[in-house]
């Protein structure tokens, strides 16, 4: 009885204890979790709500922040504004005005559509709007923090809309501690105004930073937009170093410029936008290097803003969250299309090869003589000429029976004793560096090969150094070694030279001033975007100071360098890369020991500061078994 009694209160008692545990998260929360894909940072925010100015069909708009957007983030526009029910209802989670059905995701011609933004701003920020339409005599002002509405009531206002996003990420402290510092947060803010402002350049856009007025763009053409942009920060025009291209078919429909191959650099300006929408697509990227193939130095690229128009169905721009990311029904056929298109631009406008290297034999141009008849000149070209071919003559430079003479008997004993005291067959390769690296430069002889390595007989074989990597490994270390000590050494330039910067470059140079001057350069803003160089480190010779400098703040924005440290490591990075020596210099004996000694003494020398490898080693048996 008893059991009986225990087993049916326990079946009593197990549904009260063994609770449901799935449930339905509340709103506010949802939409903390999913404005983490779509508001990562304050660029995150201008992005979505500019898009949306544009969507209203605004022809001017003014962006205020203010703390790089930590504190104030202001779109001010005169679109179409919205009634006191829409306002309402565009804070709601997938509400939206520009699609009713699934199929419409294929015929977008809007920005934004997915009705996600404006949900996720409110539940990270205080976000107060105030907005009206035309034909509306008030306007309504609505005030929401963290997905809360706080008031709702009728106000005064102009037609348009005034969004104000203060404190984000508020009631998200761990989001707001990863945020970067101000001058990165602000940089990430004008990428991302660029990538739209470069698209509508019908609208006119003005940005404002902590009071400041950073751009002021007139409404205008693509040309002038880019102008407007970019060309500030160069001495000549920079639209005047661009090539039209322009390419009309069924499938897609390409325009836009690209640089002419002298302008190609390593902080290149590199814009690809479909249907009014800025993408990254490293596909279509690599046809305009291919395009360029044989045109440009090793690690340069072409400067391009290239605009697709392509029938919305042939893409789908749905599937990432910031929607720069994009497919394409056949990225195969365009690309062919862009490659050629670039091609013929470049040829057309005399900045590419214009010859037909396939055809074999003679070429033949008409010239017309002095008594009016035309003569045809023949030019004989050779098809089977290759200037990269490697001469099958064999070279033997003189003294090489002095430089590679027999070894004297004392040289050949050590070789002997160190061959007999390590078999390198039974070390790992860390093991065989490790101990392949030690050693004294003064008790060996050095020889230098090619005018490019360093040969350093070491335990069980040869050390071949490339002399140009290992300079800039120990100019690395003296540079780094100024900025922290304050004691660079200057030398005064004859003429003072003028760098002319973007805004974020003049941000970024503004709060690297202190560095830069630590280590020899002497500089002094004088305008809004440019500085008057009158001294440069005493290390760096007779390079170009204004290329120095643009290395530098390239490096720095491309590796997104956002504290002190990490900055002065580009710092002290470029000015090595600048001034270290050549390729091809012949350097005299003590300086060939000078240059090992100095390298061999730094802590880490096997590697370049950006990774690249400095030396290798020959070993004995190696050689052995070449012969």
């Amino acid at each position: 009885m008893d059991c009986a009694f225990s087993y049916a209160f326990i079946c009593f008692l197990l549904p009260i204890i063994i609770m449901d545990i799935i449930h339905l998260l509340p709103d506010s929360v949802a939409n903390q979790i999913a404005a983490g894909e779509v508001v990562q940072r304050p660029a995150s925010c201008l992005k979505e709500l500019v898009e949306n100015s544009l969507d209203a069909g605004a022809s001017r708009i003014q962006i205020l922040v203010r703390d790089a957007g930590r504190t104030l983030l202001q779109i001010i526009d005169d679109g179409s504004g919205m009634s006191e029910t829409d306002v309402r209802m565009a804070f709601e989670r997938h509400a939206t005005s520009k699609i009713r059905e699934a199929a419409d995701l294929f015929t977008l011609h809007t920005m934004g559509f997915r009705g996600e933004a404006l949900a996720s701003i409110c539940a990270v920020a205080h976000v107060d709007v105030q907005t009206r339409r035309k034909e509306d005599e008030v306007g309504t002002r609505l005030e929401i923090a963290g997905s809360q509405v706080m008031r709702q009531e009728p106000c005064q206002c102009p037609v348009g809309t005034n969004i104000r996003v203060r404190n984000l990420f508020y009631n998200v402290p761990a989001r707001r501690k990863f945020l970067k510092t101000d001058q990165t947060e602000l940089r990430n803010l004008l990428t991302e105004f660029y990538h739209i402002a470069l698209v509508y350049p019908k609208v006119q856009f003005t940005f404002v930073s902590n009071d400041e007025i950073l751009m002021e763009l007139p409404a205008g053409s693509e040309k002038q937009r880019i102008e407007q942009i970019f060309g500030k920060n160069s001495s000549k025009s920079f639209t005047g170093q661009l090539v039209d291209i322009k390419s009309d078919t069924e499938m897609v429909s390409i325009y836009g410029f690209v640089g002419k191959p002298e302008m190609a650099g390593k902080n290149a300006q590199q814009y690809f936008f479909v249907n009014g929408r800025f993408m990254r697509h490293p596909y279509f990227h690599k046809a305009v290097l291919t395009a360029y193939a044989g045109m440009l130095p090793n690690d340069y690229s072409p400067s391009y803003f290239i605009y697709f128009n392509i029938n919305p169905s042939s893409i789908d721009v749905n599937i990432h969250p910031t929607k720069t990311e994009i497919k394409f029904a056949d990225e195969q056929a365009i690309f062919q299309i862009l490659m050629a298109t670039i091609r013929e631009s470049l040829g057309k406008f005399n900045v590419g090869p214009s010859i037909d290297f396939d055809r074999q034999g003679e070429i033949e141009m008409p010239i017309p003589s002095q008594n009016g008849t035309t003569t045809m000149p023949k030019v004989t070209c050779d098809p089977t000429y290759n200037p990269f071919r490697t001469s099958s003559k064999t070279y033997t430079p003189s003294g090489w029976d002095k430089l590679y003479g027999p070894l004297s008997s004392q040289d050949t004993h050590s070789a002997s004793v160190v061959r007999s005291e390590s078999p390198m067959d039974s070390k790992t390769d860390m093991e065989q560096e490790q101990m392949l690296f030690e050693g004294n430069v003064t008790d060996v002889s050095v020889w230098q090969y090619a005018s490019r390595y360093l040969l350093l007989p070491v335990k069980g074989g040869i050390l071949f150094v490339d002399q140009r990597r290992a300079h800039i490994s120990v100019l690395y270390q003296q540079f780094l070694a100024q900025i922290a000590e304050h004691k660079g050494a200057m030398q005064q330039l004859l003429f003072p030279e003028e760098l002319a910067l973007s805004i974020d470059e003049m941000k970024l140079m503004q709060t690297m001033l202190n560095d830069l001057r630590a280590v020899g350069f002497d500089l002094e803003q004088i305008s809004k975007q440019a500085f008057s160089i009158s001294g440069v480190p005493a290390l760096l010779g007779g390079e170009n100071a204004v290329s120095v400098l643009k290395e530098i703040l390239h490096n720095v924005l491309e590796t997104g360098a956002s504290v002190g440290q990490q900055w002065q490591k580009s710092i002290a990075l470029a000015l090595a890369s600048s001034a270290a020596m050549p390729y091809g210099r012949a350097l005299a004996e003590d300086a060939q020991r000078q240059l090992l000694s100095d390298w061999l003494a730094l802590p880490a020398c096997k590697l370049t500061p950006d990774g690249k490898k400095v030396a290798f080693v020959m070993t004995d048996d190696e050689i052995a078994r070449k012969l």
